[in-house]
């Protein structure tokens, strides 16, 4: 997933509870809901093993972030620039 520049920590943002089906998305390349639902109908049958889970799983994204920091990849609109600009002249030679 490509990295925006005004990047708010998961707990932060408004639409999370604490960002773990996110984050564990983000890491491993899949969208989060297909995570959020089965652990939403999990907390219908077992609440509290449920709420276990989402918090141990939050432990160990909280720990895995400590410990493995995400680097800042460099932004797409940077590289993508010389590549419309060879294209343009590249058309500008063949006309």
């Amino acid at each position: 997933m490509v990295a925006q520049e005004n990047q708010v920590a998961l707990p932060l943002r408004s639409h999370t509870i604490l960002g773990v089906c996110e984050a564990i998305g983000e890491d491993f390349g899949f969208n989060p809901t297909f995570l959020r639902v089965p652990l939403a109908a999990s907390v219908i049958y077992s609440p509290m093993i449920a709420i276990g889970v989402y918090f141990a799983l939050g432990a160990a994204v909280l720990a895995s972030r400590l410990l493995f920091p995400l680097k800042a990849a460099p932004s797409e609109a940077a590289t993508a620039q010389p590549a419309v600009a060879n294209d343009q002249r590249e058309y500008a030679e063949a006309a």
